[in-house]
């Protein structure tokens, strides 16, 4: 492999011959601001995935720097998120076994196996897989895990123990433990997400989080404000992750799989959307397939330094480009400073109390609910709200990770849903043109005496033909018979399978039973390489690249007051 096809692998390549100290300056501070985001919430999401604070942090520092190199998103950050950090906690409670160690290695070994399922859907070029994950599923799960994470962090607001395995049971033990409430607790928690949320608000892009943090550290060390109950993060160990790889078994693989292509699937669709949506802003393209690349390398990256999964979000994206990020130079930049902060300050994050990492994280999931987004699709598609809380209940009654495979399997279902039952419409001539639409859309086109005109608005494949057939054959029965001709306008089937075919060659012979012919226009080419490999070309004569709908009207039509069947 020469060294061109290697760089084409590093699409920082193809900008930083143009980076100047300019550009430099605003991705560090971009990058120090970032950082300072990254510590608190990486902290907070480390305890979501059952795991010590400091693992949350390796995810930042390792896989932030592997992404900028391999990545195209200039503003895009890379870290652990709520989602992903809550899936990984609730799967491996079972797993780990309560082995603290175990509970590393499996995280780890998840990231793995996410980096080894992204590399090779590089390689295969599988980046489409994105699409099968509809924005509607993507939004019901997302107030789902919202919700989720959201009562898993309630207790530690209230100053109770909570409990339970799953969202409703820890709903019904929260609601009885609410009356033991540590009341200083709630009220130290509160005012750091009044803080934050009002911190946010009026700066944007500053370093909030970090400052609620520092302040509230500040003040159990100097003050007597721990001994009214605030649990603290204790004792963070300094220095950088060592480089080794988890334990790894057979067993241990075979279950973590289901968990790491949840991870995979979750990570990829809001890293590419988050990156998507920068890029558009700033005016560049990403390159999908090269972020599965990129998200495979970071994640094995990180899986030897400790951490477990990471993704780029939106909300750490929003923080970065806020800040001044133009390249992703600023995840060096802060790479670089949690670095800096794990060799010399973790010994400052011992009096962290435990109620400030819970309200980050209630803080950083409220933008998950998009209530307004909810209802527009209440009013716009009803079909779409139904699919939406159905992804969020999933999450609620069975979990992240089956909520994760149920709202794929939603977006899969309402493919097919659609595929499966097409527009199929019958269509007339525009007044005065030589143009067809849909009649039904427009009652003011001409209906052709004796001829019935249609097109399916989709491909025509083995799992709509049959109600394709119907839709058509009923028009038939109710045309009278008067009707003596119809067309199959395929200009909106860009692709037919064999069972298409089939289907033509049983409307042709099945008309032809009533003395009606049936004519095709405008097939595109592989349409009609199908029709001649499945003979029914020969059927129905030449079917032309050249013939237009109104060029088969007329050459169908005029035979009826001469003689023979032309065409």
């Amino acid at each position: 492999m020469n060294l061109a096809s290697i760089l084409k692998f590093i699409p920082a390549t193809q900008w930083i011959s143009g980076y100047t100290s300019k550009l430099f300056a605003k991705d560090s501070i971009a990058g120090i601001t970032l950082a300072a985001y990254a510590i608190p919430v990486s902290l907070a999401y480390a305890t979501l995935a059952g795991l010590p604070p400091q693992y949350g942090v390796y995810g930042y520092l390792i896989g932030g720097a592997f992404y900028a190199m391999l990545g195209t998103g200039k503003q895009l950050a890379v870290g652990p998120t709520s989602a992903i950090s809550l899936l990984i906690g609730t799967t491996l409670a079972t797993l780990a076994e309560g082995e603290p160690q175990r509970w590393v290695d499996i995280a780890s070994l998840t990231a793995i196996v996410f980096a080894v399922m992204s590399i090779l859907a590089y390689f295969l070029r599988l980046s489409s897989l994105i699409n099968f994950i509809s924005e509607t599923v993507l939004l019901g799960f997302q107030a789902g895990a919202a919700l989720a994470i959201g009562l898993t962090q309630l207790p530690k607001l209230l100053g109770v123990p909570g409990g339970g395995s799953n969202f409703f049971e820890r709903l019904i033990i929260l609601t009885h433990q609410i009356p033991d409430m540590n009341f200083a607790v709630f009220v130290f928690g509160g005012f750091a997400i009044v803080m934050i949320v009002t911190g946010e608000k009026y700066f944007p892009g500053k370093p909030v989080k970090i400052t609620v943090v520092a302040l509230s550290i500040i003040l159990v060390t100097t003050t007597n404000v721990g001994s009214l109950g605030l649990s603290t993060v204790g004792v963070i160990p300094s220095g950088l992750p060592e480089l080794h790889l988890p334990s790894i078994n057979y067993n241990d693989v075979r279950s973590v799989v289901p968990m790491a292509f949840a991870c995979f699937l979750l990570a990829f669709i809001e890293s590419v959307s988050a990156a998507k949506a920068f890029a558009q802003k700033n005016g560049y393209e990403i390159d999908v397939r090269q972020e599965l690349l990129a998200l495979g390398v970071a994640n094995l990256a990180t899986a030897l330094g400790n951490g477990y999964p990471v993704s780029g979000g939106l909300s750490q994206s929003v923080i970065n480009e806020k800040a001044g990020a133009k390249t992703p130079v600023s995840l060096l930049i802060a790479s670089g400073t949690i670095a800096l902060c794990l060799l010399f300050l973790t010994g400052l994050l011992k009096n962290l109390p435990n109620v400030i990492l819970a309200s980050v994280v209630l803080v950083a999931i409220r933008s998950l609910v998009n209530i307004t987004e909810f209802k527009r699709i209440f009013r716009v598609n009803r079909f779409d709200f139904i699919i939406a809380t159905l992804a969020m209940l999933s999450v609620l009654f069975f979990g992240i990770l089956q909520g994760v495979i149920i709202a794929a399997l939603a977006s899969l279902i309402l493919i097919i849903r659609i595929v499966s039952s097409p527009h199929v419409a019958f269509l007339g001539r525009v007044p005065g043109t030589n143009r067809y639409t849909d009649i039904r859309r427009h009652p003011e086109n001409e209906a052709l005496p004796g001829v019935l005109l249609f097109r399916v608005e989709s491909p025509l494949l083995y799992f709509n033909v049959a109600n394709v057939y119907q839709a058509v054959w009923s028009k038939v029965n109710s045309s009278g018979p008067e009707l003596k001709v119809v067309i199959f306008d395929l200009s909106t089937s860009a692709y037919v399978d064999s069972s298409g075919a089939r289907l033509i060659k049983r409307l042709f012979h099945n008309l032809g039973e009533r003395g009606i012919t049936l004519k095709v226009a405008e097939a595109h080419s592989m349409v009609r390489d199908i029709l001649r490999f499945e003979d029914v070309e020969e059927l129905l004569g030449h079917v032309s690249r050249k013939d237009s709908v109104h060029d088969v009207v007329i050459n169908s039509t005029v035979p009826s007051t001469g003689s023979g069947t032309g065409g």
